[in-house]
């Protein structure tokens, strides 16, 4: 009975203790994120705002939501940032534009700060219709679901009703390339490329060998085919894979890098690229395609890396593949062309551009290869021709019979070109075709992949 007293006395300071160590633990939370509000007011534009959401586990997403905000504001784009902790719906629909920045924990699992959002939105589909998203998920591929958490944001949005600004971006361990890729697709969304790269890449040299206009005369513009061969060592690389240019210094300025779709493969012995010559409405030349295409002369040197771009590599080539594309992404389409056999399941092209006589791009191929049996049907249109004026997702739209038939026996889907207008247009003529469930599963399982721009 002596010792009761002492015992109370300890057990209420006890509790003094714990309430003051959870008063202060809720007060650090609170200020944490009045200061990531604050911090993402300075970020806000004069004119459209676009919603940068983070999901992060070990403060690496967070990291690059705020790189990725700065990256817009610098390109006169403004930005709020928020943690998924603070994510909800209505937030998400009424941005108009979001970027997210996802990490994965373990087998799949989402970050800890984003098991209310999961819980409270994911849960089941919302209606997000009119919001466009870009996504990029973090990742180990030494885990079996490999950016598990970011494939589920990915498809939960896009069964809300969600459509992607591009497709989302894949980082393993933190990968650099594909980091340098985010930020291509930030400088495509503002429109500006003296941006310096965030992870400056080491660049290998390569010799300008060949440079042909294509379409002389062409009423979209001049293409170009160029082709590159490694001064020294030849690098490895597979269909689908991206190269980064490095563009050169410019009134003190380093503008960062270029992506580019090879359209070649290492047995080629050198990278081949069609360019499109892009020009200012004061006509003069853009930075990048100026250079290359008007610039540089044969023999001159210039930095380069070659990125693997998993998410466009090819199936086996037991697989029939279904190539889609227009203009310039021919070239992306032409590598996975070249990667197959005519003893596997074939591939079957639609392709659209402007007129047959000036931009029937790597025709000789096309038809060589429809001889060996590689190229099991070719479909092409040009939309500036007489007595056709249809664009690429009306071949797909008029051949939905047998499209179906094709993705019955497994094949694969495959667009490569333009970003506006193209992709979308083919992907609402495949979600008529096919059904838009089964085109959900077939990006789900990677039987549906794009390379558009």
């Amino acid at each position: 009975m002596t010792n009761e007293p002492a015992r109370w006395f300890w057990a209420a300071g006890a509790l003094v203790l714990w309430l003051l160590l959870t008063g202060f633990v809720v007060w650090r939370e609170r200020r944490a994120r009045a200061a990531a509000r604050a911090k993402s007011e300075a970020l806000v534009g004069d004119g459209e705002t676009l919603l940068v959401a983070f999901a992060s586990q070990t403060g690496f997403a967070e990291e690059l939501a705020w790189m990725t905000a700065k990256g817009l504001r610098h390109g006169g784009v403004g930005a709020r940032v928020l943690s998924f902790a603070d994510l909800d719906v209505a937030t998400l629909k009424a941005a108009g534009r979001a970027l997210l920045i996802v990490s994965t924990t373990g087998e799949g699992d989402p970050p800890d700060s984003a098991a209310r959002f999961v819980r409270k939105a994911m849960a089941s589909s919302a209606d997000l219709n009119g919001l466009r998203f870009g996504l990029l998920a973090l990742g180990d591929r030494s885990y079996d679901r490999f950016c598990g958490f970011g494939h589920a944001v990915d498809a939960w949005l896009r069964r809300s009703g969600a459509e992607p600004l591009f497709d989302m971006v894949e980082v393993d361990n933190g990968e650099a390339g594909a980091i340098r890729h985010w930020q291509h697709q930030l400088n495509q969304i503002t429109g500006s490329l003296a941006v310096p790269d965030w992870t400056p890449p080491a660049y290998d040299p390569w010799r300008l060998v060949e440079r042909t206009l294509v379409n002389p005369g062409g009423p979209g513009g001049e293409a170009w085919l160029l082709a590159f061969e490694p001064v020294g060592s030849a690098p490895d690389w597979s269909a689908g894979d991206i190269a980064e240019v490095g563009l050169p210094e410019r009134d003190g300025v380093t503008p960062g890098s270029r992506e580019y779709s090879i359209g070649s493969l290492p047995s080629d012995g050198r990278v081949e690229f069609l360019i499109r010559l892009m020009r200012h409405p004061d006509g003069t030349p853009g930075l990048a395609s100026g250079w290359l295409t008007q610039d540089l002369k044969i023999g001159d040197q210039i930095g380069m890396r070659l990125r693997t771009n998993r998410s466009f590599h090819g199936p086996a080539d037991a697989t029939p593949m279904i190539l889609i594309g227009n203009g310039t992404g021919i070239a992306g389409l032409r590598a996975h062309l070249k990667a197959r056999t005519a003893a596997g399941g074939g591939a079957w092209l639609l392709f659209g551009e402007r007129t047959r006589a000036h931009d029937a791009f790597f025709d000789d191929d096309l038809q060589a290869w429809r001889t060996a049996g590689v190229l099991r049907r070719l479909d092409r249109c040009f939309s500036r021709d007489a007595g056709d004026g249809r664009y690429v997702q009306d071949l797909v739209a008029a051949a939905g019979d047998d499209l179906r038939d094709w993705v019955s026996r497994g094949a694969a889907i495959y667009v490569c070109g333009s970003l506006e207008g193209m992709s979308q247009g083919v992907h609402a003529a495949l979600e008529t075709a096919l059904g838009a469930d089964a085109v959900l599963a077939m990006l789900e399982d990677g039987r549906y992949r794009r390379d558009v721009y």
